[in-house]
């Protein structure tokens, strides 16, 4: 199985745009969320085991993890595209995702690890090998584990399809950012479609962006106009460059509060500061790159103080169960036993 070794992110705040936004287990599907609750996880004797197949962006997914780990000691978890098996020679997805492990009794400091990568016949599975150790994980102070139940959340986002989707009758508006490519009688993609592949942008505003980018680019452009008024660079490759990493810092900023770290928020600031540099003005992002920062502070004192209260409570019901034993042993000790008439 692939591993990817991309950098982990943690700690929802509210987003700039408003359009922005088994038997032994329960699953969900929002929007592009996946949310798999596995029930009495420590007491699973399989190697490995599988969510229900889910569909985002027209897409078949599932879910795939190892409890005891895939050859190390930690938990394995891989997104995979489902029934790969059974789909036409020649197909691709390149997809970006996250995948979360919900902290919960204090979700805001969860554990989320994103990657991305092109997913094929040789390599139908992608994820992390060591997404937590597993002496973390069954750590009954962690969080990870309440009432024997392990919750994952999966935020896909599908870049580009290399033949036909799963579930074409999709909602248009869910399918429309994917590019489609069409295929040879053979279902095999030939050389020529895949040369055209990357020339396939949209103007927006002058910058040359993915399919998938140009709802994001519009939203920018009509709520602040002003973005990128003084960029000077002309060139094409250097525009577009820029405005993937407005695009990805805006992506970054929008996710939850438990999704983002220190060193994400420094990136971020870093990333600002070399866009103003070249041109453009971005104090509206700035802004709310500050008001995250303070959100976090916020969120880590919260969960500090929701911390604290748990070992309290925890604390006084041990010490309630103590009185109550030393009580009864009290009243054992004084119970008239003997008769009067038994002593003198």
């Amino acid at each position: 199985l692939s591993d990817s070794h991309s950098s982990c992110a943690l700690l929802e705040i509210s987003p700039i745009f408003d359009c922005m936004e088994s038997s032994l287990m329960g699953n969900r599907v929002d929007n592009k969320k996946f949310t798999w609750v596995i029930k009495n996880f420590s007491t699973l004797q399989s190697e490995k085991i599988y969510s229900d197949k889910f569909v985002i962006s027209g897409c078949k997914w599932r879910l795939l993890a190892f409890p005891k780990g895939d050859q190390v000691k930690c938990l394995s978890l891989y997104l995979e595209v489902a029934d790969f098996k059974s789909l036409p020679s020649g197909w691709r997805r390149n997809v970006e995702f996250t995948i979360t492990l919900v902290k919960q009794f204090c979700e805001k400091f969860s554990l989320a690890k994103v990657t991305q990568h092109w997913l094929d016949h040789k390599v139908p599975d992608w994820g992390f090998k060591s997404m937590i150790p597993l002496t973390t994980l069954h750590d009954k102070d962690g969080g990870f584990l309440v009432n024997d139940e392990l919750k994952i959340v999966a935020e896909v986002d599908v870049l580009e399809v290399i033949g036909k989707l799963d579930v074409p009758g999709e909602s248009e508006e869910e399918t429309q950012p994917v590019k489609k490519i069409k295929q040879n009688d053979d279902g095999a993609v030939s050389s020529d479609l895949l040369k055209e592949i990357p020339g396939d942008l949209v103007d927006v505003n002058g910058f040359q962006v993915l399919p998938s980018q140009v709802g994001f680019a519009r939203r920018i452009f009509e709520k602040h106009p002003e973005t990128a008024s003084e960029c000077r660079t002309k060139n094409q490759d250097l525009r577009t460059s820029y405005m993937n990493v407005l695009i990805s810092v805006i992506k970054m900023l929008f996710k939850g509060p438990e999704e983002h770290s220190k060193d994400d928020l420094s990136d971020a600031e870093a990333a600002l500061a070399y866009m103003t540099h070249v041109g453009f003005k971005l104090d509206w992002l700035e802004k709310q790159l500050e008001e995250v920062k303070e959100r976090m502070k916020k969120c880590a004192r919260v969960c500090e103080i929701e911390k604290q209260l748990h070992d309290l409570e925890h604390k006084c019901k041990d010490l309630k169960a103590q009185l109550n034993k030393e009580k009864a042993e009290i009243l054992e000790a004084t119970a008239p036993d003997l008769f009067f008439i038994d002593v003198v």
